[in-house]
C-alpha cells in the first residue's frame, strides 16, 4: 500500500470518529437539554401549586381575622350590656333603699304600725319577686 493511501484511511478514520464523538456529544447535550426542560415545567407547576397553597393560606387567614374583629365586637357588645346590668342592678338597688327608708318613716308616723316592719319587709320581697318574675 502506498503511503497516500495509508493517510487518506488514517485522515477518514480520525474523520469517523470526529463525527462519532460530536454525535454522542450532541445527543448528550440533547438529553440534558431535555431533562432541563423537564425539570423547568415541573419547578414552574410547582410554583403554581406553591401560589394556590398561599392563596389558600391568605384566605384563612383572612377568615380568621374577620372571625376574631367578630368576636371581639360582640365581647365589647356583652361587656357594654353587664355594664348596663350592673348599673340597672345598682339603681334598683338605691331605690329600694330609698323605698325602705320611706316605709321606716312612715312606720315611725303611724301610730297603728308595728315597730318590726318585718310584715312590711315580706311585702316588698313578694312585690319585688313578683315583679321580676313577671318582667322575665
Amino acid at each position: 500500500m502506498s503511503t497516500w493511501l495509508i493517510i487518506v484511511i488514517v485522515v477518514v478514520a480520525v474523520i469517523i470518529v470526529a463525527l462519532v464523538l460530536m454525535l454522542a456529544r450532541n445527543r448528550r447535550l440533547a438529553a440534558r437539554r431535555d431533562e432541563a426542560r423537564e425539570l423547568r415545567a415541573q419547578g414552574q407547576q410547582t410554583a403554581v401549586q406553591g401560589e394556590q397553597v398561599r392563596a389558600a393560606a391568605e384566605e384563612h387567614r383572612a377568615s380568621a381575622a374577620r372571625a376574631e374583629a367578630e368576636a371581639e365586637e360582640k365581647a365589647a357588645q356583652a361587656r357594654r350590656e353587664r355594664a348596663l346590668a350592673e348599673r340597672g342592678h345598682s339603681d334598683a338597688d338605691q331605690v329600694m333603699g330609698e323605698a325602705r327608708a320611706h316605709h321606716d318613716e312612715a312606720r315611725s308616723v303611724d301610730p297603728d304600725a308595728s315597730d318590726t316592719g318585718e310584715e312590711e319587709a315580706h311585702e316588698l320581697d313578694a312585690d319585688s319577686a313578683g315583679r321580676g318574675a313577671s318582667r322575665r
